[in-house]
Parts: C-alpha cells; sequence; structure tokens
C-alpha cells in the first residue's frame, strides 16, 4: 500500500502559485496511478488529480488548467503545480494512490491557504 509524505504547502496570494511534493513508499509505485486530494475545512476529501503509471494525466473541471500533476518513478516522487490559485482552494492537500485499493494511510498532508 501506499504511504506518502506530502510537502511544500504554504501561504500564498490569490493568483499565485505553489507546488507540491509527494514521497511515496510503496515497492510497486511506477505501476499505481498515483492521485492529489484535497480536503477543505467541514468537507469531505476529494480526488482532484490523478496521473496513470504510463503518465495519462486526468483532472476534475475545478482545477483543469490551473493544476498539473507529474511523477517521477525513479524517484517515487509525485508532484502537484498549482497556478492561478484561489482563496476557495485553501483546503489540505494530500497525496496516496489513485485506486482505492492501493491507498495506503492517510499522510498529515499539506495545507495550501491562499489569501485574498
Amino acid at each position: 500500500q501506499v504511504q506518502a509524505v506530502e510537502s511544500g504547502g504554504g501561504l500564498v496570494q490569490a493568483g499565485g502559485s505553489l507546488r507540491l511534493s509527494c514521497a511515496a513508499s510503496e515497492s510497486l509505485f511506477s505501476v499505481i496511478d498515483m492521485a492529489w486530494f484535497r480536503q477543505a475545512p467541514g468537507k469531505q476529501r476529494d480526488l482532484i488529480a490523478r496521473i496513470t503509471s504510463d503518465g495519462r494525466t486526468y483532472y476534475v473541471d475545478a482545477v483543469k488548467g490551473r493544476f498539473t500533476i507529474s511523477r517521477d518513478n525513479a524517484a517515487n516522487t509525485v508532484y502537484l503545480q498549482m497556478n492561478s490559485l484561489k482563496p476557495e482552494f485553501t483546503a489540505v492537500y494530500y497525496c496516496n494512490a489513485g485506486a482505492q485499493s492501493w491507498r495506503g494511510n492517510w499522510g498529515p498532508g499539506a495545507q495550501v491557504t491562499v489569501c485574498s
């Protein structure tokens, strides 16, 4: 199962950019679809971006065109480049497997705060 540690969060102004990193520990990382999730205050955790083992990407409409997910299989690392950030994107961002069956425990996530 995927166990991941997120980093790169912080406070940014609306319209700004941020890049999150996710270091994963899983022997089969290279063949597992990975994803980024976010959980805003008082809301559930939702998948926002996914990348397959061969690099195909998928995004929810809310972040498409703003966020870019990528991976480095050799480094067991997933990235999320976030541009044109809005205050409503304030949330804790998590990294885990895209497929539920491969998800390990959730890590602490990375807090992203966007101020207007």
